[in-house]
């Protein structure tokens, strides 16, 4: 496996020091485990949670600003953990509502050693922002509009969205709420995966 991402990562332009591919390697293996009996992703083989997990996850980091972070909706840790470990100088938030993938992120925390993340079971409108996340960051969310509805009280002032997207969601960045614009949208370079992937990166606009 860590031949595979290896061979990932070359094709990406990553360059990782080894205890970040051996916690990367680490991470998948008991999503792999655990998925068989918490069903945690769709994606049932290691090679491929290394594509569209791994990579999917990491290629965004380049674009985060700022050192605290809240991964909204998190399910088994997507793209949190993945971000944490390539980025361990920024904290990351895990948040999500059901309690087995909670327990999965403790579980993964605790076996990796992983001292910047936080799993935390709550629903994303009740979790208090305090002090608020230069970063609120999704791949899950049904659409932008819920993403930024639900999530505005997450972003400090000059707080960034970054929604994790398919295809570019133009009919969403049109549907988007008066108090939020559209700052940038990155078309997003994933070795072997099938499909596009855009970053959409919103900004509450300042009253």
């Amino acid at each position: 496996m860590l031949n595979k991402l290896n061979r990932l990562l070359d094709s990406a332009g990553i360059t990782l020091p080894e205890n970040q591919k051996q916690q990367l390697v680490g991470y998948v293996e008991l999503l792999h485990k655990w998925n068989k009996a918490y069903n945690l992703t769709s994606v049932r083989h290691p090679d491929e949670m290394l594509v569209r997990h791994i990579l999917d996850s990491i290629v965004v980091e380049p674009h985060l600003q700022g050192s605290r972070f809240i991964d909204v909706g998190t399910g088994p840790g997507l793209p949190g953990i993945p971000l944490a470990i390539v980025r361990p100088d920024s904290h990351f938030t895990l948040l999500d509502s059901l309690g087995k993938r909670v327990r999965f992120l403790r579980q993964v925390q605790h076996e990796l050693h992983l001292e910047n993340i936080t799993p935390v079971q709550s629903r994303v409108e009740e979790f208090p922002a305090e002090p608020p996340f230069d970063g609120v960051i999704s791949r899950a969310f049904a659409s932008m509009t819920d993403m930024v509805t639900w999530c505005k009280h997450l972003p400090a002032e000059n707080g960034r969205f970054y929604a994790l997207k398919g295809q570019r969601p133009d009919e969403e960045i049109a549907a988007l709420p008066a108090e939020f614009s559209v700052e940038e949208v990155i078309r997003l370079q994933v070795p072997e995966l099938d499909g596009e992937r855009h970053l959409v990166m919103i900004k509450p606009n300042k009253t």
